[in-house]
């Protein structure tokens, strides 16, 4: 116990800031790429692996993911199609990748047919710049993971980016939605977080974005309602330090959102909350239901995209990926839950 304990001190004081161990791609992919995806099976509790009960949610089964790539790894938002079985997903260092989810019965068995690829900037050619590069947020407003149309929110040079997608290609861009002004105090590295579309009820068709910790005077987090019947600002109430760092829209037209905490002292946690459709107003102060927290104890990383898909069983999962970051350190994890 003591040993772990010195392991865990270090693996906090290392998080997010081991700068001389990154290796994120310095040069973007010059176009689609196919690779194999290895994987270990985890459980999400691995000093209890027959535990499934974690806070509202019942774990499905996870896996640690590898591939030999320079460019797999940053994943900061995912996308499911209606099955489950497709995943698309955009990274932090201007890539995308999409892959089938294997499935052995219930729990997830591993990546096949896994594509990268370069998001293109406004000129069809790779984004390049590192202040481009960021991508935070994705949200389908169109077609599924394979073929369609797909919103992705940046940090840095803050923006909310409209992209057609095939197979072969993401992008370029074919339009840009405008931010509302309080955005423009976003911070360097604090930008647009998450988005996720509404495509059920009365706000069918709204676009919900969040910055990662843009604050209103009483340290409450701002989002904004875009597009749809009501557009507006909302504000998330914010419990015990958590900023928000992905969301995904339920099939009843409520949201999860996905939160994480890091401090030296304490390491990462991860915290899920839901918000029910009729919350979802302007000017409204939501504090929603938390369905879990964790921490790194638990088998955690980064966590940053969220999607959520109903099963064929009727079940509500809910899919969640890390992002390492490209750091020595950290890892490329995907797991599932079914919701209540």
């Amino acid at each position: 116990m003591a040993a772990l304990t010195l392991v865990l001190a270090g693996g906090g004081l290392l998080y997010l800031s081991a700068t001389s161990l990154v290796a994120k791609p310095v040069t973007p992919l010059p176009g689609p790429v196919t690779t194999r995806v290895s994987v270990i099976p985890i459980t999400f509790d691995p000093y209890n692996p027959k535990k499934t009960k974690f806070g509202k949610l019942t774990f499905r089964g996870g896996l640690n993911m590898f591939a030999r790539s320079a460019h797999f790894g940053g994943y900061s938002a995912i996308a499911l199609d209606q099955s489950g079985t497709t995943l698309l997903a955009v990274s932090d260092g201007g890539s995308w990748m999409r892959a089938r989810l294997d499935h052995d019965g219930r729990r997830l068995n591993g990546l096949s047919d896994v594509t990268l690829g370069p998001i293109l900037d406004r000129d069809g050619k790779p984004v390049r710049s590192v202040a481009r590069q960021d991508a935070e947020g994705l949200a389908l407003i169109a077609g599924e993971t394979r073929n369609g149309t797909a919103l992705v929110s940046f940090e840095r040079d803050h923006r909310i980016m409209r992209y057609p997608f095939t197979p072969e290609r993401f992008g370029p861009s074919n339009g840009e939605v405008p931010l509302p002004k309080a955005a423009r105090s976003m911070g360097d590295n604090l930008g647009l977080e998450a988005i996720a579309t509404i495509r059920v009820g009365r706000m069918k068709g709204t676009v919900v974005a969040f910055s990662e910790r843009l604050k209103d005077r009483n340290g409450n987090l701002i989002g904004w309602l875009i597009g749809g019947r009501a557009p507006g600002t909302i504000v998330v109430r914010r419990l015990g330090g958590f900023d928000i760092t992905g969301a995904a829209g339920l099939p009843d037209g409520g949201l999860l959102l996905l939160e994480r905490r890091f401090r030296y002292s304490e390491g990462v946690k991860m915290r899920i909350r839901r918000i029910k459709a009729a919350d979802l107003r302007r000017g409204n102060l939501i504090t929603g239901e938390v369905l879990l927290e964790a921490s790194d104890i638990l088998n955690i990383d980064n966590m940053e995209g969220i999607a959520v898909h109903r099963a064929r069983d009727g079940e509500t999962v809910m899919t969640l990926m890390s992002d390492d970051n490209f750091s020595a350190f950290q890892r490329s994890l995907i797991m599932q839950f079914t919701l209540p």
